[in-house]
């Protein structure tokens, strides 16, 4: 049933922009108090059309909508921009992480209100944004370690999954994807080793802190990722954002 019609002005980011017909765009939004939603912007592709070149992936401004429950698209009424991120577009190891980030929050977000989903994207947003080049595959991790976290799949890192013994300092495991954490060698003989460091870092990560180290293993943090996302967010419908991403890493 449709209920009544409201308007909602509130913080939003473009997360996707689709063009319709020959004037419109359909965008999909991240609204801090109401989620994810799905807007049209009527006549946002006409040369001299209201919205002007505001409405970008990752663009992040005042929305105004009419909210109609019980129907998936509504209508924009205005956008006042805060943030317009072009400089993503200048780094594309940046560009593909924000890519992924936006399709997690896409992915995973609902209508419910999204706050703390909402501050952790626009923040990691401005931090790939504003990151040099050679550092932006560690932040680009970090930010979407930190989604997973949030989104409630946060590997278990200072224990073992098998039998739940303390992992010392200094001390090797192996990652097993499925249980969602590392395990100690008596625990899982068989599989890769990961090295003190990695785990270190992938903790780092899902707490907000990037790699700064030299010597950090991307191949591995590569794999790990791949396999994380694709056994407990993905599965039969991986994301199209994450294998453009991890391509690009050193």
């Amino acid at each position: 049933m449709i209920g009544a019609l409201a308007l909602v002005h509130e913080r939003a980011l473009i997360l996707q922009v689709f063009a319709y017909g020959d004037t419109s765009k359909i965008l999909k939004l991240l609204c801090e108090n109401h989620g994810v939603r799905t807007v049209i912007a009527k006549g946002a592709r006409r040369p001299r059309g209201r919205f002007g070149g505001l409405l970008e992936p990752f663009t992040e401004g005042d929305v105004q909508f009419s909210l109609k429950e019980g129907r998936e698209m509504h209508t924009l009424s205005g956008f006042d921009l805060t943030r317009g991120r072009q400089s993503l577009g200048r780094n594309l190891v940046a560009f593909a992480g924000a890519s992924l980030l936006a399709e997690l929050a896409l992915r995973f977000g609902t209508d419910e209100p999204q706050t703390e989903l909402f501050g952790l994207v626009s923040r990691e947003l401005d931090r790939l944004g504003s990151v040099a080049a050679d550092a932006a595959p560690g932040v680009a991790f970090a930010g979407v370690w930190q989604v997973i976290s949030l989104l409630g799949y946060e590997p278990r890192l200072d224990a073992c999954v098998g039998c739940g013994r303390e992992i010392l300092p200094g001390e090797a495991t192996r990652f097993d994807i499925e249980a969602g954490g590392v395990a100690g060698v008596e625990c899982r003989p068989e599989g890769r080793l990961i090295d003190t460091q990695t785990r270190m870092e992938v903790a780092a990560m899902c707490a907000g802190d990037a790699p700064q180290s030299e010597a950090t293993d991307w191949r591995l943090h590569r794999s790990l990722l791949r396999a994380f996302v694709s056994s407990h967010l993905t599965q039969e419908h991986p994301l199209r954002s994450l294998d453009l991403f991890l391509d690009l890493l050193p």
